[in-house]
């Protein structure tokens, strides 16, 4: 692998995402400085190494700025907005945003760096902390190719595979389409696992055969241990799941692509939220799959791999 301890990398979010993959970047060797909103949140990353800043402001003068945030205003916010990255009179040379975000929002902030004579790449990541932490993350990236080049070494170092998929904002388009898939994957998965149950069948062991068969996954092997065992510590809430599968829609629209599915799990992840779920693990639709089909769900406190180590 390239040396990365050459550029003077920047970190913008360090919340359940970023923390650990600022931190992955400050272990590899890399000089880190990072920001977050709530300071207090990003102390740790100092025993890595990670310096911490004032103002995203502050990273301007990195080589490489990465960014991990909720949404499409805060991505904008501590770009172009007060204090943000494009505040003063210098600029990285590159932006990688990793935050899951619309293409509108995105093509404002690639169009605001350009204008600084900063590169952007949209690389929006699959994965939740614990596949951060174990630097299995995926990634997929789109913007100029001789731009994404020059990031890879550092990309790599996140994750475990990295895919680039073209121009502008591409990479936005296939992970909402990543993300409609994931929330029409867990339904359909609780939908099974509450029949399976329902008919004598322990968690634990369908999900061991599910696991061990064509129709295992990484997700699925590392959704298992919440399953069984009720753990709804939140990866993915609920609320980012709607807000994901409602970009889908809207792009459905767009496009004329009808998502009868997709309507579908929005209005029964919008339910699960109604019931007070919303900051919970998205896993949570299985104790509301439970409640639907008469029964309520227990941990069956035995030992489950989350296939991750």
């Amino acid at each position: 692998m390239a040396d990365v301890t050459k550029q003077k990398i920047g970190w913008i979010g360090t919340g359940r995402m970023g923390f650990p993959m600022a931190e992955r970047l400050a272990k590899a060797g890399c000089s880190v400085a990072a920001w977050n909103r709530t300071r207090s949140k990003a102390e740790a990353l100092t025993k890595s190494g990670v310096t911490l800043v004032d103002r995203p402001a502050d990273l301007a003068g990195c080589d490489i700025v990465f960014t991990m945030v909720a949404a499409g205003k805060d991505l904008v916010s501590v770009t172009t907005g007060r204090d943000g990255l494009f505040s003063g009179n210098t600029s990285p040379r590159i932006l990688v945003d990793c935050s899951t975000i619309d293409e509108d929002a995105s093509l404002e902030v690639r169009e605001a760096a350009q204008k600084r004579g900063t590169q952007m790449l949209a690389s929006p990541v699959s994965g939740n902390g614990k596949v951060a932490k174990a630097g299995k993350l995926t990634f997929i990236v789109s913007g100029p190719r001789e731009t994404y080049d020059a990031a890879l070494p550092y990309i790599e170092r996140l994750g475990q595979g990295v895919s680039y998929v073209g121009a502008g904002e591409l990479a936005r388009m296939v992970k909402i389409c990543h993300n409609v898939f994931l929330g029409c994957v867990i339904q359909s998965l609780v939908e099974v696992i509450a029949l399976a149950e329902k008919s004598g069948v322990p968690r634990a062991t369908f999900l061991e055969v599910i696991n061990k068969s064509v129709m295992g996954s990484v997700f699925t092997r590392y959704k298992s241990p919440a399953l069984v065992n009720c753990d709804w510590t939140p990866t993915f809430t609920p609320v980012l799941l709607r807000k994901d599968l409602e970009l889908g829609l809207e792009a459905g629209r767009k496009t004329e692509t009808p998502m009868p599915v997709t309507a579908l799990t929005r209005e029964i992840v919008q339910n699960l939220i109604g019931l007070g779920h919303s900051a919970e693990d998205f896993a949570t639709l299985l104790v509301q799959q439970a409640r639907n089909s008469g029964y309520e769900l227990k941990p069956e406190n035995v030992p489950v791999s989350d296939g991750l180590s």
